[in-house]
Formats: C-alpha cells, structure tokens, sequence
C-alpha cells in the first residue's frame, strides 16, 4: 500500500463502498459480476486490503457498477469529492517522452468495431491526456499527423508503443510518430 495512505483511510474508504453496495441492495458477487470480479475481489476493496479504491478511475468503476458516482462515495465517507490526483504522486510516468500535466478529461467516440470487445462502435471513451495507461487499458495516441488512435496498451520500449487493436492484433507504433498517449478512464455507453 503506497506510503501515504493509512490503513484506517483504506478501510473507511472501503466500508463506504459497502455502504453504498448495500443501499443498491446488491452482494458482493452481484457488484462484482458488473466490473468482471468475484465476490472475493470486490471483498478486497471493501475491506481495505486493495489500495487501488484511492485511484479516480477505479471509483468511478466501482460506483458506477452500484447505480452511484465517486461523489456518492466521498460524501458517504463524510469528506469532499477527492480532486484530480496530483502529477507529482506518481501517477504520471515521468521517465517518457510523453510525460507532462494531466489536462482534464476528453472523449471521443467510436466508430467502429475495431477493438471489440472491449469496446464497440458508438461507445464514447473518457481519456485523460498525459496520463500514461498501464498494461491492458484503454489508451488514445495522438500521432504527429493529428490522427487519434485508440488501442489496448501492452508495453513500450525505446523505439516503440506495442499496443492492440485492430481485432486483437499486436502493433508496434514507433514513438517518433507519436505526440501524446493517454489513458482511458471510463467506458460510457450511450
């Protein structure tokens, strides 16, 4: 669990998940099926023991799956809605080329079926730029000719983003024809 995080603050922070899951009049396994988990998954973040309930796009997971939003969370814990994570927590990775200040939010909507199914065509994607995705999420590169491509990422070496896409085909994009790569945070269905 990262250093600046007690375990009270991970377990208050998991009991108002709870809170929340039981006023939607779900269990644990029922939460847990909407995002892909077991119940003992969704236990885990309940009880406090996966710190990843303090990260913006894992709340709005989580809630959303409930029938609630990360807002709902923070006033059942009693406190202010959290604000954007600061790029000097780590969130960001600094060591790349394509590290800088997060911007806030974006979407952009789909229009094909090119990564299905992960996402299908219509489905409007929330990214935010300059937050580098981790291996398996969501990412939208920006290429140096202004072309938006949105892909799974997988890794990156010095030359080169492997990312998947396409059908599930491997790609390699060089990074010299890259500008910028950002996260997805949220999938929307509309």
């Amino acid at each position: 669990m990262p250093r600046f995080e007690s375990d009270s603050d991970a377990r208050r922070l998991g009991e108002a998940l709870a809170a929340l899951r039981r006023e939607a009049n779900l269990s644990q396994a029922e939460a847990g099926e909407r995002v892909g988990m077991t119940s003992q998954g969704w236990g885990l973040y309940e009880s406090g023991k996966r710190p990843g309930l303090f990260r913006p796009d894992v709340q709005r997971r989580l809630t959303t799956a409930i029938g609630a939003s990360p807002e709902a969370l923070a006033l059942k814990l009693g406190a202010p809605p959290a604000s954007p994570p600061d790029p000097a927590s780590g969130m960001e990775n600094t060591g790349r080329a394509f590290a800088g200040p997060a911007t806030g939010t974006r979407r952009l909507q789909l229009s094909n079926d090119d990564l299905a199914p992960w996402a299908a065509s219509g489905v409007v994607l929330e990214y935010e730029p300059g937050r580098w995705p981790r291996r398996g999420q969501g990412c939208v590169i920006e290429t140096t000719d202004g072309e938006l491509r949105v892909r799974l990422y997988e890794r990156a070496d010095a030359e080169a983003l492997i990312v998947h896409g396409l059908r599930g085909g491997e790609e390699r994009i060089d990074r010299a024809a890259t500008r910028q790569v950002s996260a997805v945070v949220a999938r929307l269905d509309v």
